[in-house]
């Protein structure tokens, strides 16, 4: 009786040798795909408003992730507690955004770790963030978001400005989006009145600004986060809602 060879199923529906499995349900992108870049935001946030009051300093933003022009998503925290000196709040793609975050709070997870003495501070958050958003933009995959980073380093509050390419500058009074051309004529106005604004004349200039701002811009919302830092740390309050007034508001015709 002949022998009949017995076939090995050991490598059926698998992959060849040398090669990875491809397990059920993962995606694998073939070698010659071509390369993916954001070439637009999809859920954004819109302004965010900082500045230096004396002994600190405060930033700002609402809590609306607009989807397109719908106000999908109404409870985006844009803020973030770096640590007790060091905070930031961000403008723009809120899934680029939850990206670096999670970076920048693994980064600070190392650093603590080290356990030298050191931490992050405003200043150096301010210098890594330009060279991230600027060689992201040098790939031609930028991350979509504009930062305000602040804080208090040596005693002195610390505020700065760094935009998806790279742009960054340091200034008493910072706002992003649309804020930038409704809110930041406030905050010169008021600072320049005042250079030594006390916390609470901060707090309620900077809910002057929202407001302005919720009744302006279409992609705001009447619902914020506010982060302070002073010599004593850093915190977050909030959600705040300011006092809205539309009693004016049956007198806008002409949009019909």
């Amino acid at each position: 009786m002949a022998n009949i060879p017995v076939q090995l199923e050991f490598w059926r529906n698998g992959p060849q040798p040398g090669a990875l499995y491809n397990f059920p349900g993962s995606s694998t992108i073939p070698i010659n795909a071509p390369v993916k870049h954001t070439m637009q935001p999809i859920v954004t946030g819109t302004s965010v408003v900082g500045l230096k009051f004396d002994g600190g300093v405060i930033i700002a933003a609402d809590m609306l992730g607009s989807y397109g022009s719908l106000a999908r998503f109404r409870n985006c925290s844009r803020v973030m507690k770096v640590n007790e000196s060091t905070v930031l709040g961000a403008g723009g793609d809120y899934a680029d955004f939850q990206y670096l975050k999670s970076v920048i709070e693994q980064r600070v997870i190392d650093e603590e770790c080290l356990n030298d003495g050191f931490k992050y501070t405003p200043k150096a958050m301010f210098s890594w963030l330009t060279r991230v958003l600027y060689n992201r933009r040098s790939r031609f995959n930028p991350l979509w978001n504009t930062y305000v980073v602040g804080g208090m380093q040596d005693g002195e509050p610390f505020l700065g400005y760094v935009d998806k390419i790279g742009v960054a500058y340091e200034a008493p009074t910072v706002a992003s989006g649309f804020g930038s051309y409704i809110a930041q004529p406030l905050l010169r106005d008021a600072t320049e009145k005042n250079p030594n604004l006390t916390e609470t004349e901060a707090l309620e200039l900077v809910d002057k600004c929202l407001k302005v701002l919720f009744y302006r811009d279409a992609r705001s919302f009447n619902k914020y986060e506010v982060v302070i830092v002073t010599k004593d740390g850093a915190r977050i309050e909030g959600p705040k809602s300011s006092q809205a007034n539309w009693d004016i508001s049956n007198l806008v015709c002409g949009y019909e």
